[in-house]
């Protein structure tokens, strides 16, 4: 603030506001010569005058020089208070103004705060920094490497705005917008941020190129910028400091178009800075010789677009006006897109996106990536990064939009979601130089590799690169790099990382495949201390710094990274994968090996193992088994022969894959074996699909011939002609049993397809013998059929057979894969033909006057055939005649006759016949070889133009033509029709009209509706949409129905019949006939369009019509007000999120479009609610849906629960329900739980009182929101967390969390904190508690009919992994019932036919063959079991033993008479070979079965009936062990009479009835029969069972007698109880070490845990001599114990198990009597767990030590021993002295102290006996019930 008037100041609390002072100028104080410089002052005092812009020259003036300048120039009052501040709102003092730089622009203003009136221009330069000379080579920008380009350059913008976002509390925003709308302006790409923004000064320096972070401090725009500060480490180093080096932002603006605006606004200031930087402005300057570098920042307020004229930038307004009430943003917008760029923006807008979601993956997902299939995720995970992109382009085009966060087919989304496991780790580089790497495993399943591929990426291999595989190589890793590489959170695209030594497939084979190397991906993410090029595309030499020498491998233990030894871990972690997640084939039944041949590679040719079956993916393929491919050229079926696997093998294996034999089908087809990888089995066809594949492959074989006469004179069977006759052409087309014709055997390969040919043959059956007249084979042509050419060399008198036969081509053999080729096959005869010469016989001589004389005259045909005799006159002689026969024939053809006269009048649509006539010249009828008629037509369409018949035999036929239909006809149409004979050319052509007429079939269907009067008819169009008020009944439809001239047809029941709707299906025939439609019921609601059809088919005619209409319904009158809540829900004290909208409905609930804004006016909304605060709320009229929109709805502080709104409108109104729920979650309170600390707890045995959290609001009411995450901390979270009220969480320990917790409650919300209690738990696995059966049994066993089940051996595993032992046997139960069960459990009802057997019996396999499914049940309590899986068994027939048929049949009834039906005896029967339990036995048996007749007793065998034809018996023909008998008659020698036989006839039905009643009541008795054994066996088995408990009992000195119900039993167990607690409390001798590795996976405990010792001498001197590993950790694998070992730095002694060998127990016979009672120590301890492994462990500590009970006696056994030549092992005595196996003793290193100086490692003691007794009770009480049970079935 300055006075111009005197030294008068003012201090303001900003210390930015200018003050005058009277002080010396440095100039004047040092005379030292300023350079020259001036400023520009604007003068924004007043707001409604223009803003003044003055420069001044400051060269020389110190600050007061220059205040009292400004107060001159701008004539300020000396009273008057101004601010000077820079166009950052910064105020200027003393060192403010040292600091100005030439240009520098500063304001005038009235106070700090100031808006501006106007918008201001400030000049700036921005020069190149000198990094653009030094460090311009680096690299070339954004080399692609063949990729496009564009989204790196977005990158780069977006990396500024995650920069600017950084420090967001809330959403970090960014906004990308392509405006390709030219209707808005020239094309634009918009860049939005809602992060921190630039101030003047900081925007100037963003247009320096070059100016990076580091160099800004050091810069003239230092004042504006700290010196950098390296943010802190981060997990994955998502810091979001990824805008570095000052060159992206700038490269990547002018990469996609050519001049850019920079928009932004500071937090700090009300002002918005603009920068515009063009291309265009670039060349202007330069042309004119401009500074180049040099502009204007628009300093203007907020929302101002005034400055915005150009048309083509019209879009900036709506931008600048989103500007209101943002506090800070920055907005780049990008104008003159290259087109190349729009077109691919538009084109490729999912790669590109794609590959942004890909760039910033895990910044947009949080630390663990986009992993869908996590059920919840970490609030600490989740990221606040949005990314939204959307393309808008002009109407009609669609605006598409995308959220990076909704892309889930990156490649970063794939490698998640497609692993199995993960590897973390991280590198130490120097030392700041750090990274974090994951490597993710991708398991091989069944046929297929996981690891994923690219989408838009090509396969690598083909079909038939494929073929040639032996295993499945598709989709792995295969030489591509295992990392890529993220530098501060970000991927750098074209760096990636091969593979590191320890993770590299090694050199030898190890314990893990080869191919499990290829199944990993990775990731690295580094710090900022690896360099990146300026274009952030590639990393420096990131690889070469990884993988130095130097470098350091950690991984995460117990929270801490601790140097490993990443190679072992690595392999350790594979194999784990390897062995856990890869499922694969296994192959069964090894054959043998062989060598392939047919092995391109020679080296791949040996060895190959050879298998029977195998197993993939729950199903098993064998040998034999029929089969169809996939993926093949082409697919083929077959029958599996074997299964190949490549290696040297001899037993089952598992595999990743391999190849399959099969035989192709049919044979008749394929006579060949293909070789196809195993993957190329196709396992979703069914056996009947694969059934009707190869039938319809037996349907491409030759099934006949087709054999067609071209000219129309065919020759029939037997058929006689003339010799010379031509025979021929002919015409021969070979066709398969689909009727197509065909010239090759098919075959799936080109090559073996056979040609196929038709050999033709005459044979004359002469008198001397057949004779071949004619043989040709016709030419094989694959495009047309087979020709035969005329013969006409039958001329010779006899029999003839015309062969035909399908001959192969290239061997002329009639026969393929043994079946005969099709043949056709005619005989026909020849007979002389017609008179063509004649022969004068020899007369008689002498001859005498007037005595007659015969002269021979003989009749020939042209080929000398005698045919005809003729009568000779001679005149003058007596007599002067002699009648010899002679046959006369019709002359050639002359004239044509068609009988019908003009006009012919045909209806359209129909046919017509003519009869025609062929005459010679004297009208006689004649006939002629290849006298073909043909009629030719004029100008038919759709019609054949010529019809012919053969008039060769009679002279006259009939020429039918087609159906004349003519389309659209209208009114009469004349057609010409002209008949003639072909090859007769001297008969004169015949002309006949035909008058075609319109039919009076129907053709049209006319639908109308009758409105009101008759006059008012509307007639509806085919597809025509009609509106109709919702829910109304359309009446009055009536139909008519017209024939091709327009004409009404009368209807008819008939045709009524014919008329179908779609709308109902109750017609009335009646209305029907009389045209009436039934009534069509509009829908009741208003969206839904219906289609209804009317449509009219007849049959006789085939024709067809028909008509749709859409009904539209509208809705009708409005009825009631509906309220639509988009939320229910709301918080005490908020505002209802969600809107309400109102609307009138009708009666239906349809919307009517009453409510506009004119009835809002005349009549007010009312709302009322009980809390309801009435001041927010408001309401609007929605004039786009003509509904009122609700908002503003907010309760009043009070108790929560349901609130009923009501709305009132005028007379309308409605009431609906609010949830009001408690307010933001504020404390979470301990509800109830223990209080103590360090509890513990067996697994899944829960805390007797759980933990309650409370989450209470502000108000002290409970709130039950679920966004509330309470987490426990600070352990992993491992506890599961169940909700036992909606608003109180419950935390009980899931049966993973094994070890000790601190359990700290903690909660959050929007990341503020809600703290609770803390805890300490030692949760334990129950080693007591069954979780699962498992069962083993011989699969490979035959389970026949009523035999006996093979042996199931059933486990009960514990939670701990191990097997219980002491499990009563009887508790274990197996079912089995018929048929494959659905689900887990048996089907329902399956009680009434369930078999339960206990295990120690006899099972028995039930007596009918099919699908039986057994399943085991352990009973845990009476609610509930323990089930194993299901096991499927096919129980297959017995041995067979009888011939029977399906089901008896009839005792038949016969007599003796003509009729068949009379005389049968069986008809219809099926005969099958059966085992005893009638299930068929026989289906590889084949023979043939004898029916006889035998007598009965005392008759004679005269009187035996007979089978037909007089036989005694008859044969049948048996297949596969049936026989079908389908009728057998005999005749009978004497008669029966018709009362007799009727008498019979009902006597052997009630016999027939008699026996089958008999057969179910045995049935019945035998089921009953077989349950009441069932039932006795397991009552008798609960009786031995009760005995053998009760002797236990009596040991133990309990009185049986008084236990003879429950209640006494579950009394004494009360009262063992009790004694068992009080034994508990005594004080007994206990191992006193810690054992912290108790409970951990693998790990037995430490050796002084494991056993018990009853004696307290034994167990010192056991102690003592096993002092030095009583605190050896015991584990069952080198890994489990490696871990101990590791975690504990070296300092724990190990024992694993696997490494143990089992002790030799030597049992010599005894060669003296030894004294002391001397017995093995092991002997002496009792293992309460893990008995089997507990005995190795000692088996190796102690080996065969002895203890005895002296010394004496240990002297004596040793000498004993030693003189038996035998070596003594160490010798303990219950005294505490040791021999030692070299015979030393004595002294204190051989005599064990007193037990208190073990310091607690010494075994503890067992419990007393007692203590068992309790268990014994339990078990006769399960009997006793059960025994209940079983009594009462």
């Amino acid at each position: 603030m300055a006075d111009s008037g005197n030294a008068k100041t003012k201090v303001l609390p900003t210390d930015k506001i200018c003050q005058t002072q009277t002080l010396p100028s440095k100039n004047e104080a040092n005379g030292s010569n300023k350079i020259r410089r001036s400023v520009v002052v604007h003068d924004c005092r007043f707001e409604n005058q223009e803003v003044k812009q003055i420069v001044l020259d400051t060269s020389g003036l110190d600050f007061n020089d220059f205040l009292q300048v400004v107060s001159k120039t701008f004539h300020i009052p000396s009273n008057e208070t101004f601010v000077l501040t820079c166009t950052d709102r910064k105020g200027i003092d003393f060192d403010q103004y040292e600091e100005l730089q030439e240009g520098s622009s500063l304001y005038l203003l009235r106070n700090e705060d100031q808006v501006l009136p106007q918008a201001t221009l400030e000049r700036i330069i921005f020069l190149p920094h000198y990094d653009t000379l030094i460090r311009s080579g680096m690299y070339e920008y954004y080399a692609s490497e063949g990729q496009k380009s564009l989204p790196y350059a977005f990158a780069e913008l977006i990396d500024n705005a995650l920069s600017a976002t950084s420090s967001n509390t809330g959403m970090r925003t960014i906004d990308i917008r392509l405006l390709f709308d030219e209707s808005m302006g020239k094309p634009a790409v918009v860049i939005m941020d809602n992060g921190c923004g630039m101030t003047s000064k900081q925007l100037n320096s963003w247009a320096v190129y070059r100016l990076s972070k580091f160099t800004k401090g050091k810069s003239t725009f230092s004042n504006d910028y700290t010196q950098y500060v390296r943010p802190d480490p981060v997990p994955r180093s998502l810091n979001s400091d990824i805008s570095f080096f000052g060159v992206g932002g700038k490269q990547a603006v002018f990469y996609i178009g050519q001049s850019t605006r920079m928009i932004t606004k500071p937090a700090c200031s009300p002002d918005v800075h603009e920068l515009v930087i063009s291309k265009e402005e670039f060349e202007r300057k330069e042309q004119n010789k401009e500074d180049i570098y040099t502009g204007f920042i628009r300093n203007r307020k907020t929302g101002d677009s005034t400055h915005v004229t150009e048309e083509d930038e019209r879009f900036l307004h709506g931008i600048i006006q989103e500007e209101a009430g943002k506090p800070s943003f920055t907005v780049v917008v990008v104008t003159g897109v290259q087109l190349e760029h729009i077109t691919f923006l538009k084109q490729d807008f999912h790669l590109w996106t794609r590959e942004l979601a890909h760039l910033y993956h895990y910044y947009i997902h949080g630390l663990n990536g986009n992993d869908m299939r996590a059920s919840y995720r970490n609030s600490d995970c989740v990221s606040n990064i949005d990314i939204q992109i959307s393309l808008l382009e002009k109407f009609p085009k669609m605006p598409r939009m995308v959220n990076l966060r909704e892309i889930d087919n990156d490649m970063q989304t794939l490698y998640i979601n497609a692993s199995a496991d993960s590897f973390e780790f991280k590198a130490y580089v120097d030392t700041e130089g750090t990274v974090e790497g994951i490597l993710r495993y991708h398991p091989f399943l069944y046929d297929k590799e996981t690891y994923p591929e690219d989408p838009f990426t090509p396969q690598r291999l083909s079909v038939e690169e494929e073929e040639d595989d032996c295993a499945v190589h598709n989709h792995t890793r295969a030489k591509r790099p295992i990392f890529e590489c993220f530098w501060n959170g970000r991927l750098i695209p074209y760096t990636t990382v091969s593979e590191f030594d320890w993770c590299a497939l090694p050199k030898k084979a190890g314990a893990v495949p080869a191919e499990c190397y290829s199944r990993i991906s990775g990731v690295l993410f580094t710090n900022d201390r690896f360099q990146v090029s300026t274009n952030k595309l590639t990393f420096m030499d990131l690889e070469l710094q990884l993988k130095s020498k130097d470098t350091l491998f950690t991984r995460i233990l117990n929270g801490v990274w601790i140097i490993f030894k990443i190679h072992k871990e690595f392999l350790q972690w594979l194999k784990t994968c390897h062995e856990k997640w890869d499922k694969q084939v296994k192959f069964k039944g090894f054959k043998g090996t062989i060598t392939r041949m047919d092995v391109a590679t020679k080296k791949m040719q040996f060895p190959w193992a050879t298998f029977s079956s195998i197993e993939w993916d729950g199903k098993t393929y064998k040998a034999g088994q029929y089969v169809k491919s996939q993926k093949t050229v082409p697919i083929f079926f077959g029958s599996i022969v074997k299964f190949l696997l490549y290696g040297d093998h001899d037993s089952d294996v598992y595999a990743t894959g391999g190849q399959v034999q099969i035989a192709m089908e049919p044979k008749a087809l394929h006579d060949e074996v293909k070789t196809i990888p195993i993957s190329k089995i196709d396992r979703v066809v069914s056996n009947a699909a694969i059934k009707k594949g190869i039938d319809d492959e037996l349907a491409k074989l030759p099934e006949k011939l087709k054999v067609s006469w071209p000219e129309g004179n065919p020759w029939t069977e037997n058929d006689v002609r003339p010799a010379g006759t031509p025979l021929g052409p002919l015409h021969v087309e070979i066709l398969n049993r689909k009727g197509e014709s065909i010239s090759r055997i098919p075959s799936a390969n080109q090559n073996g397809r056979k040609a196929l040919s038709v050999e033709l043959k005459i044979i004359w059956h002469s008198p001397n013998g057949d004779v071949e007249t004619n043989f040709y084979i016709a030419a094989h042509a694959s495009k047309w059929a087979f020709w035969f050419r005329t013969m006409e060399n039958l001329i010779k008198l006899g029999k003839y057979t015309l062969y035909l036969n399908t001959i192969l081509n290239e061997s002329n053999t009639t026969v393929w894969a043994g079946n005969q080729l099709p043949n056709f096959k005619l005989d026909f005869t020849i007979t002389e033909g017609s008179a063509a010469s004649f022969v004068v016989g020899t007369v008689n001589m002498p001859l005498h006057v007037g005595v007659p004389f015969n002269i021979p005259l003989q009749l020939q045909d042209e080929y000398g055939h005698p045919t005809h005799n003729l009568n000779v006159v001679l005149p003058g002689l007596q007599p002067d005649s002699q009648t010899l026969k002679i046959s006369l024939l019709p002359g050639n053809p002359d004239s044509l006759k068609v009988t019908q006269e003009d006009p012919i009048i045909v209806e359209n649509g129909s046919s017509a016949s003519f009869d025609v006539e062929v005459h010679d010249i004297a009208g006689n009828l004649t006939a002629h070889p290849k006298l073909i008629v043909r009629c030719q037509f004029q100008v038919i369409p759709g019609l054949s133009s010529v019809v012919a018949v053969d008039c060769s035999n009679t002279g006259a036929g009939t020429l039918v033509l087609k159906p004349i239909t003519i389309k659209n006809i209208i009114g009469e149409q004349m057609v010409k029709a002209t008949f003639d004979i072909p090859n007769q050319a001297n008969v004169t052509p015949v002309l006949r009209d035909l008058r075609v007429v319109p039919s009076t079939r129907v053709s049209r269907l006319e639908v109308c509706c009758e409105e009101g009067e008759v006059s008012d008819v509307m007639v509806l169009k085919d597809r025509e949409k009609i509106s109709w008020i919702v829910g109304d009944l359309l009446e009055n439809l009536y139909y008519k129905l017209y024939d091709e001239a327009g004409r009404e047809v009368p209807l008819s029941k008939e045709m009524a019949q014919m008329i179908k709707v779609n709308w109902t299906a109750d017609v009335n025939v009646e209305e029907l006939a009389r045209g009436k439609l039934p009534n069509v019921s509009v829908p009741t609601l208003v969206n839904e369009e219906h289609f209804y059809q009317i449509s009219y088919k007849d049959h006789s005619t085939s024709f067809f019509d028909w008509l749709c209409v859409d009904f539209r319904p509208r809705p009708d009158e409005p009825k009631n007000l509906k309220a639509k809540l988009t939320e229910t829900t709301v918080r005490m004290g908020e505002v209802l999120q969600g809107d309400i909208y109102l609307e009138l409905t009708d009666q239906y609930g349809n919307q009517t479009p009453m409510l506009n804004p004119s009835c809002m006016d005349s009549c007010p909304l009312t709302v009322d609610a009980d809390g309801l605060d009435k001041e927010s709320f408001s309401y609007t009229c929605q004039e786009n849906n003509l509904s009122m929109l609700v908002t503003g709805l907010r309760f009043k502080p009070c108790l929560p629960g349901v609130k009923e709104l009501l709305f009132k409108w005028r007379d309308f109104e409605e009431h609906v329900t609010i949830k009001v729920t408690a307010g933001v979650p504020a404390k979470l309170v301990l509800v109830d739980g223990p209080q103590q600390v360090g509890i513990r707890v067996l697994n899944e045995q829960g805390i007797e009182t759980p933990f309650v959290l409370q989450l209470v609001d502000a108000w002290g009411n409970p709130s039950p929101d679920q966004r509330v995450v309470v987490t426990l901390r600070p352990s992993s979270p491992v506890l599961k967390v169940r909700l036992s009220s909606p608003d109180r969480a419950v935390f009980n320990p899931s049966f993973s969390a094994r070890g000790e917790y601190a359990v700290a409650f903690r909660g959050t919300f929007t990341k503020n904190p809600i703290h609770g209690p803390s805890v300490k738990l030692m949760i334990l696995p129950d080693p007591n508690k069954p979780v699962k059966l498992v069962v083993e049994y011989d699969t490979h066993s035959v389970f026949p009919a009523g035999g006996t089940l093979p042996v199931f051996s059933v486990s009960v595993v514990s939670e701990e992994g191990s097997t219980i032992k002491n499990l009563n046997p009887a508790n274990i139960s197996m079912l089995m019932w018929k048929g494959e069960s659905s689900g887990p459990r048996p089907p329902q009802g399956v009680s009434n036919w369930t078999i339960v057997i206990h295990l120690k019996e006899d099972k028995v396999i039930p007596d009918h063959v099919g699908k039986y499914t057994i399943q085991f049940v352990m009973c845990m309590d009476k609610t509930k079991g323990l089930w194993s899986h299901q096991y499927v068994i096919n129980v297959v027939a017995n041995d067979p033993v009888k011939l029977a048929p399906d089901s008896p049949p009839p005792t038949p009834v016969v007599t003796n008479n003509n009729a068949i039906a009379s005389r049968t005896l069986v008809q219809d029967m099926s005969l099958k070979i059966m085992d005893v339990y009638n299930n068929p036995a026989g289906l590889k048996l084949s023979g043939r079965v004898v029916v006889t007749i035998k007598t009965s007793i005392g008759s004679s065998e005269k009187d035996q009936p007979l089978f037909e034809g007089k036989s005694k018996s008859v044969q049948f023909h048996l297949a596969n062990g049936e026989s079908h008998i389908t009728v057998s008659s005999m005749s009978l020698c004497h008669l029966l009479d018709v009362q007799n036989t009727k008498l019979m006839s009902e006597l052997t039905r009630k016999k027939d009835q008699l026996n089958q009643t008999i057969n179910i009541y045995k049935s019945l008795f035998e089921t009953n029969r077989q349950l009441i054994t069932e039932l006795s066996n397991q009552v008798q088995d609960a009786t031995n069972k009760e005995s053998r408990l009760k002797s236990e009992l009596r040991r133990n000195s309990i009185n049986i007698s008084q236990l003879s119900s429950i209640p006494a039993v579950e009394a004494l167990i009360s009262q063992k109880t009790a004694e068992m607690d009080s034994i508990k409390l005594q004080t007994r001798r206990v191992c006193s070490m810690p054992d912290p590795f108790k409970g951990t996976p693998d790990v037995l405990g430490k050796i002084g845990h494991l056993a018990l010792v009853e004696d307290d001498d034994v167990a010192k001197v056991i102690s003592w001599h096993l002092l030095g590993d009583m605190d050896c950790v015991v584990t069952t694998t080198t890994e489990a114990a490696r871990k101990v070992y590791d975690h504990t730095q070296g300092k724990q002694q190990v024992m694993p198990l696997d490494t143990v060998p089992l002790p030799h127990i030597r049992n010599g016979q005894a060669s003296f009597h030894p004294i002391g009672n001397p017995v093995f120590a092991r002997e002496l301890l009792i293992f309460p767990e893990n008995a089997e492994s507990c005995q190795m462990v000692f088996g190796n500590l102690l080996g065969d030590t002895i203890l005895t009970n002296d010394l004496d006696s240990a002297n004596h056994y040793r000498k004993g021993v030693v003189q038996s030549k035998m070596p003594c092992p160490t010798l303990l005595t219950r005294q505490g002295d040791r021999i030692r196996s070299n015979g030393k003793f004595g002294g204190l290193q051989n005599k064990a102290p007193p037990i208190e100086k073990l310091r607690g490692q010494v075994f503890g003691a067992p419990l007393p006996k007692v203590m068992n007794i309790t268990g014994y009770l339990r078990e006769g009480t399960r009997y006793n019930t059960l025994m209940d049970t079983l009594l009462f079935k």
